[in-house]
């Protein structure tokens, strides 16, 4: 499990509360763990985008499951985050369609015009490059998500509209 010394606030505002209790009566009595999944996001979308352990621990709590049986998911699936991210998250395909489509060298490029390597995000924290499986898009090699949405057929200048329209304010979070 990755280690950060990053204190997080913990918001569980009466608003995600709400959220919440509404994902756990989805299901029957007794398997409220079956929500672990979709709670995840809902609480790693209320605090900017990562989960530290005191707030997995605390979705544990809530659940009243063991804290280890949330870490188990956290660190398996790569949707969720353990540490503070970019706020743009640009994730690029590296299964074999795309990579045959060139995709490493779009990410390469990406990186090289952010000026960061895959996994740090740039200084203003507006920014980062992940590397990632399948995305199940494989007709439209090569691609990356852009928050919840595909950009496909990537070229260098589709790359550098993305990144300034990032940066003009053009797409937001909401449009992510």
């Amino acid at each position: 499990m990755e280690k950060t010394d990053i204190q997080q606030e913990i918001k569980m505002t009466d608003s995600l509360m709400n959220r919440i209790n509404e994902l756990i009566s989805h299901y029957p009595e007794g398997k409220q763990k079956s929500a672990l999944l979709p709670i995840l996001h809902e609480v790693q979308d209320a605090h900017n985008n990562w989960l530290s352990i005191e707030l997995q621990n605390k979705v544990a709590e809530i659940l009243g499951i063991q804290h280890i049986e949330v870490y188990e998911v956290v660190t398996f699936y790569t949707m969720y985050n353990t540490r503070p991210v970019g706020k743009f998250m640009f994730e690029f395909c590296q299964t074999s369609p795309c990579c045959l489509n060139n995709s490493e060298n779009i990410m390469e490029y990406t990186c090289e015009k952010l000026g960061v390597p895959v996994g740090e995000p740039t200084k203003d924290g507006q920014f980062e490059v992940r590397s990632v499986q399948c995305l199940g898009a494989c007709g439209y090699a090569p691609m990356m998500q852009l928050g919840d949405f595909y950009q496909e057929h990537l070229t260098k200048e589709k790359i550098d509209q993305l990144i300034e329209d990032c940066k003009d304010g053009k797409i937001t979070l909401h449009d992510i």
